[in-house]
């Protein structure tokens, strides 16, 4: 699926306690894109039908136009009506194969994997683009979550599907290791929609990964690799 090159990089989500009504939304969401997002996923579970509709068929629009794929969390009813790329599920939050079958091959579906090596094997085999394990760090957004080693990513890296770390990455070094340990992309909340400037958060993001990758390569090639860039 061509989109599943997009998947590297930031996966911003919304908080709708971060951001409760419609211009707070997204006035921060198109802050944090202007920076640079992979993918943000839509997320409000307590949303009345109407509500969410508007506000996911707003950010498909935002996001078409800064390049960045919008993900919904759980609905596929959502997900279908407000044209979003792909959909997000949990592992209480549906059959994915169901899914697939109702949004079609083209839509992207991520899978909640936790901890769980044979939870992701399973998804891969039932058609997933992607695969998220956390929680990475200590969360205030899901504080019951399983905890997950960042081994996980090297372990799972077998599969060839992008993979998402998420829980508690709520600052740039936390999103540098978790990059460094081999994940495709970051997922924040917190980090970016509770900061007074989202534009800047992600810049921040951007630059530590940058850094913290950089540093890896040997001498030789960083020394290349800066007089490039300057």
């Amino acid at each position: 699926m061509s989109d599943r090159q997009q998947l590297n990089g930031i996966y911003a989500i919304t908080d709708p306690q971060l951001l409760p009504d419609d211009t707070q939304l997204f006035m921060a969401v198109e802050s944090a894109l202007k920076a640079g997002l992979s993918c943000l996923q839509y997320r409000d579970k307590k949303a009345d039908a109407s509500k969410a509709l508007r506000q996911a068929r707003g950010l498909a629009e935002l996001c078409g136009h800064y390049g960045c794929l919008l993900i919904i969390n759980d609905d596929v009813l959502l997900a279908k009506a407000s044209g979003a790329d792909g959909i997000h599920l949990g592992q209480e939050d549906g059959v994915l194969l169901q899914a697939r079958d109702y949004l079609g091959p083209d839509v992207l579906i991520g899978r909640t994997c936790h901890n769980s090596l044979q939870l992701a094997e399973e998804a891969k085999i039932q058609g997933a683009d992607y695969l998220a394990f956390g929680r990475c760090y200590p969360s205030s957004t899901k504080p019951s979550a399983p905890a997950t080693s960042l081994a996980i990513f090297t372990q799972a890296a077998h599969l060839g599907l992008p993979l998402v770390g998420i829980g508690g990455i709520n600052s740039p070094a936390r999103a540098a290791e978790v990059k460094a340990a081999g994940a495709s992309m970051i997922a924040a909340v917190e980090g970016i929609f509770a900061q007074s400037n989202p534009q800047q958060a992600v810049h921040q993001y951007h630059q530590a990964i940058k850094d913290t990758l950089l540093n890896s390569l040997p001498t030789e090639v960083q020394h290349d690799s800066l007089s490039r860039t300057f």
